[in-house]
């Protein structure tokens, strides 16, 4: 008989913004692989070819891999559509145990390079997004939290590094990013009474997703990244951590597996096992 130890997500709901391919998507199926419940809120409803794959192409993924799933097609810059997909999640699954604040938007211009539409943009969507999801789910997360369910809130987030260089190369991004890192922290001291574990996630080296291939150095980069099966077996770490102890943490995902007894990562290489891997950034050499 399979029990809760052996499958700790089985039953328990996720909440994700975004999700419809690249980490979020692997995360989710990570999830969704233990028969957990899974809702996306993502705008992604047509195919687009840079970018493949759809909310309801994640959603069969998702399906097929053993999960029960609510995709609900939304922006999570939109009050009203957060709170029809948390109020929808309650609804159909009982409940929120899980929230992974996933969505993001990059641009790593110059300050007088960067647009103010794309500078609001990335505010709207990493920040405020972030913060907004996280406020919503707070009440359920209480309630998972009083029926012994391990409630998580995990944002895809770096540790606050205050070296200048990073603020100083994409200051628009940094601020974003670290926005949401900021939520991490001011909602693990908020909630740590609560039984909620709060906590960001990052990787050590690029990943292997479609964003990279566009937006960060084509396929050179993408051979020199880890795929995004390391960063959700690292997210699962964190998720399966007791709540109460585990929280307030900007975690690296290396070290994760590393705290776990998983320290061959080569199954991880996206391509080339003779070239160096990218260090990601707000990561210090």
């Amino acid at each position: 008989m399979t029990t809760s130890v052996d499958k700790p997500l089985a039953g328990k709901t996720m909440i994700m913004s975004g999700g419809s391919r690249g980490i979020g998507l692997a995360i989710a199926l990570r999830a969704a692989a233990e028969g957990a419940n899974i809702t996306l809120i993502a705008k992604t409803d047509t195919p687009n070819p840079k970018l493949p794959g759809t909310i309801h192409t994640a959603a069969a993924e998702l399906e097929a891999a053993g999960g029960k799933v609510l995709a609900f097609v939304g922006d999570v810059r939109n009050d009203e559509s957060v709170a029809a997909a948390v109020a929808q999640t309650i609804e159909k699954f009982g409940g929120i145990d899980i929230v992974v604040n996933n969505a993001s938007a990059i641009d790593l211009s110059k300050t007088d390079a960067v647009a103010m539409k794309k500078y609001d943009l990335m505010q709207d969507i990493n920040v405020r997004g972030t913060f907004l999801l996280s406020k919503l789910s707070i009440p359920s997360l209480r309630e998972s939290a009083k029926a012994g369910r391990n409630p998580h809130i995990l944002t895809l987030s770096p540790p606050l590094n205050l070296n200048p260089k990073w603020a100083g190369g994409h200051l628009a991004y940094t601020m974003a990013k670290y926005g949401m890192s900021l939520t991490t922290l001011g909602l693990a001291e908020e909630l740590k009474g609560d039984g909620i574990g709060v906590n960001s996630l990052w990787p050590r080296t690029t990943i292997a997703t479609a964003a990279v291939r566009n937006l960060l150095g084509g396929d050179a980069v993408v051979n020199a990244s880890r795929t995004p099966d390391i960063y959700a077996d690292a997210a699962y770490v964190v998720l399966t951590s007791p709540a109460t102890e585990a929280t307030g943490n900007f975690y690296i995902d290396d070290e994760v597996l590393a705290a776990a007894g998983v320290t061959d990562l080569e199954k991880y290489r996206a391509g080339d096992p003779t070239v160096d891997l990218v260090t990601d950034i707000f990561l210090d050499e």
